[in-house]
Order: C-alpha cells, then sequence, then structure tokens
C-alpha cells in the first residue's frame, strides 16, 4: 500500500530533534504517526545533526552534570542573553520541564557523556550527547520506527491549508508527485527560513548574501510562510537569529558544529580596517558565542579576523581547518591581505593596555585593559609570543527567530484564536522564549520539552 494512501492521525512535518519528540510522543498515545522530512535519508535529523549537548535544570549533581544549576540561576543566564526579551511563562516552562528531560532522553535511546575538553565551563549546565547530535538523531528513530512512527524522506510540505481555524489538508510533494493528505492532527517542527537568502536579504539587507548557513539547506521556511499567510499569529523579529562567527572558509550551507570558532576570547579581534569592534571577553564563552555572528555581520563585507598567539593556542577547541600561522605579525598581516601597519598598530596598543594579573582560562578572571576606547575585560594577554595565529570569521547563521505563536501547550493560534489542531515545536516556535541572543544549548532544550508537549497534545487530540 502506498504511504500516502494510509490514513494517520497526526503528521509531523520536519525530522529533527523536535520532530522526533513529539512523533514519539504522539505514536506513545496510540496515535499513528507520519513524519515528512525534506531531506535524503542521509541528511535527516536537521540541524541536530550537528549540536552536542542540551542545557539542563538539576537540583542534585547528576551523570553527566556537576553540581547544581536550579531555575532562577538558568533563567537569569536566559534574561542575561535576551536582554528581558523572552515570555516569561513559556522560558520558565522550559527550563522547569528540562529537569525531567535527561531521564525521557535515556529511556529513549539517548546517551550522554562527560563535557569535552575545552567546553568544561558547561560541565555543570549542559549534558553532552554520546556520539553527539547525529548519535541522539538516530537513537530517536529507532524508538520512533520500534514505535510504528511511518518516515517519508525527501518529502516536500509545499502548503497546509487552514479552514474554519483548523488544518484539513497537508500538500507534500513526492518524487515529482503532489499528494493532499487529511491529519486528524498536525505537528510543525521544520524549522526556520536561514536557508532561503533571498528571505534572509529581505529582513537583512544585501549583507545577507554574505552569511552562510551552520545547518540544514533544507529549512527554507515553507510552512512558515503557507501559514503566516494564512493568518497564523507570528513572534519574533525576522532579523533575530542564532548566529555565530563561523570559519570563514566553511562551505555556503551545512558545515556545522566543526566550523564554530571558539577562540575569541583568547583573541584580539579586528575587522577588514584593523579595527577592534568589540569586547572579547565581556562573559565566558557559552553566554556569548552566539552575539558574535551579528557583531561581525555588521563589519565591511561583513567578516573579521581572530588573533592569537602561541600562549593561547591550545586554550579552545579547534575548528576543522587549521588556522594560518606567522612568525611575525607583519607576515600575518600579508597573509590575511591586511595593512601590516593597521594591524601592527592594534595589537602594539593593545599589548600596552593589558595589566597585570593572574589568568584563568575557564571562568571571568578580571584580567582586563586600561586606556583603550573598548575594553577587554576579561583575558586580556598581550599577543606577542611567536608564533602567531588567526582565523577568519564569517557569520554563520543556525536558525531564525521568526515564527509561530504558541501556548503553554504548544498550540499554534491565528488571528480567531488557537488553532484546533495545529501545535508547533523547536525552532519554528522558539521566537516565543528567544527574543535576542542564545544560551548555549537552549535550542535542543525548546525543542525537546515543546516537542514533547506538541507531540503528547497531538496525540490526545486524535483519540
Amino acid at each position: 500500500m502506498d504511504l500516502f494512501e494510509k490514513d494517520f492521525d497526526v503528521i509531523v512535518i520536519g525530522g529533527g530533534n523536535a520532530g522526533l519528540c513529539a512523533a514519539i510522543s504522539a505514536a506513545e498515545q496510540g496515535a499513528q504517526v507520519l513524519i515528512l522530512e525534506s531531506a535524503p535519508k542521509i541528511y535527516r535529523g536537521g540541524n541536530s545533526r550537528h549540536t552536542r549537548n542540551f542545557r539542563c535544570m538539576h537540583r542534585t549533581e547528576k551523570f553527566p552534570l556537576t553540581g547544581r544549576y536550579d531555575e532562577e540561576e538558568y533563567f537569569q543566564d536566559l534574561i542575561k542573553v535576551t536582554g528581558g526579551k523572552t515570555d516569561e511563562t513559556l522560558a520558565r516552562l522550559v527550563i522547569g520541564q528540562s529537569e525531567d528531560c535527561l531521564d525521557w532522553m535515556v529511556e529513549h535511546g539517548v546517551r550522554f557523556q562527560p563535557s569535552l575538553s575545552g567546553t568544561l565551563s558547561l560541565s555543570r549546565t549542559n549534558a553532552f550527547f554520546l556520539g553527539g547530535g547525529k548519535a541522539l538523531v538516530n537513537a530517536y528513530y529507532r524508538t520512533a520506527e520500534a514505535l510504528g512512527v511511518e518516515v517519508s524522506y525527501d518529502t516536500e510540505v509545499t502548503d497546509v491549508k487552514l479552514e474554519d481555524n483548523r488544518v484539513t489538508e497537508v500538500c507534500c510533494r513526492y518524487q515529482e508527485r503532489e499528494y493532499r493528505l487529511t491529519p486528524k492532527a498536525v505537528v510543525v517542527a521544520s524549522g526556520g527560513f536561514q536557508s532561503d537568502i533571498d528571505w534572509l536579504a529581505d529582513a537583512w539587507g544585501p549583507a545577507a548574501r554574505n552569511f552562510l548557513i551552520r545547518g540544514t539547506p533544507y529549512n527554507r521556511g515553507v510552512v512558515l510562510k503557507s501559514l503566516l499567510d494564512q493568518d497564523v499569529l507570528s513572534v519574533g523579529d525576522p532579523t533575530q537569529c542564532h548566529a555565530v562567527a563561523i570559519d570563514g572558509r566553511a562551505p555556503k550551507y551545512d558545515g556545522g558544529i566543526v566550523t564554530r570558532l571558539d577562540c575569541v576570547p583568547f583573541s584580539v579581534v579586528v575587522n577588514r580596517d584593523c579595527e577592534r569592534f568589540y569586547d572579547e571577553g565581556e562573559d565566558v564563552w557559552p553566554k556569548r558565542y552566539a552575539i558574535w555572528g551579528r557583531l561581525v555581520a555588521a563589519q565591511p563585507d561583513q567578516i573579521g579576523f581572530s588573533i592569537i598567539d602561541s600562549k593561547s593556542i591550545d586554550l579552545f577547541m579547534p575548528s576543522v581547518f587549521p588556522p594560518i600561522k606567522a612568525d611575525t605579525l607583519d607576515e600575518l598581516a600579508k597573509a590575511l591581505e591586511l595593512s601590516q601597519d593597521g594591524l601592527k598598530s592594534t595589537i602594539e596598543k593593545f599589548n600596552q593596555a593589558c595589566t597585570e594579573g593572574t589568568f584563568f582560562p575557564t571562568e571571568l578572571d578580571g584580567l582586563s585593559t586600561r586606556g583603550l576606547e573598548i575594553e577587554k575585560t576579561n583575558w586580556a594577554r598581550p599577543i606577542d609570543t611567536p608564533p602567531y595565529y588567526a582565523y577568519s570569521l564569517k557569520p554563520g547563521v543556525t536558525f531564525t527567530y521568526l515564527g509561530f505563536k504558541v501556548d503553554k501547550n504548544a498550540r499554534v493560534y491565528s488571528q480567531k484564536g488557537p488553532i484546533d489542531n495545529l501545535w508547533a515545536a523547536g525552532e519554528t516556535m522558539a521566537g516565543s522564549i528567544l527574543g535576542q541572543g542564545y544560551l548555549a544549548g537552549f535550542g535542543m532544550t525548546i525543542g525537546t520539552v515543546f516537542g514533547r508537549l506538541a507531540g503528547g497534545e497531538a496525540g490526545s487530540h486524535v483519540h
């Protein structure tokens, strides 16, 4: 029997972390579930393939987490990075339920490991997946299939039709044929619109065409646009996104986490004109790495350069690409096609401004500069020990924050009120909680919590 001729209770659009959590939860309610995944099987999992961890509240030490990370500290960390731009009710819901997620994930096949070298500052707050995001995705697919969940890969959802404030049809394309499906309930977990460069450029302007997309090329926002055009309520600013500074040599799409650069706190970062433009040591990297994509995006040609010396080259997880190396700053500037005099001048001024103190690479150490227009407030050590190293930085967009308005049960709203049989989870609704900025591992937490909620609600609805 053709898969598309079957009657499914619940259709989940998107096969990443949030969609898988939704599919599993709906199936455990007894629903017949179909996942529609636009990517080929080899690329299944969306951006979740590239993740390493999720941020988890816990009251006591519990493997793989150390110490204690309570609700209020977690919430204050979120407030700090978002500048208060969050729905507190939904944020506290995610934080509170994250504590239960750890056991649920293990029960559904996910395995964990201690924090990786270079990420020790996260050992208290973030649980790392054994084998990374791809292992997590594969574990969930095995669990889903054991529950009878069906999956259709290479299947693009082209439209979700609403009538009388309920979903009546899901239109999709598979092997050049068009299908119209009529499920009882739908969960949208198909991510943002970051892979549609024209849409990014409409929101950001021409500079967006220089952005790199860290994750899947399949997140083009087709379902998002379809529903927003039908008066579904939106949240989030289309110019806000999870954007980090990644290696400028990364591919246009799908470079993933191995192209992320964690060297910024131990470096001096300059733009094309050899000018520093932000405090490299403002806070520990997990709380600040996601602002650097936007910072670099605002620079000429959307590019920056992180300059390091041999004292710091082993203090961070390296990119998949080796750093550019030189014995002198002049040679480094030449290799980067920067002004030799400009780079030397900036580094010399920085070195002269460095103060005495004790360097602690894994915590705020107060080792700062004094007398610069833009001070470096932590980890400020002179760049004076050859050989010298550099990485080019470009904005790497992970996901956009424009999404659907949902309630605490993950139900989607239109201008007429709650939609009868439509729920959303993951990046497609994360803008409710992430008005700006980002907290390491929090996207996976939102996807896990709201995926479980959406799937559970959808499964209950059909019965």
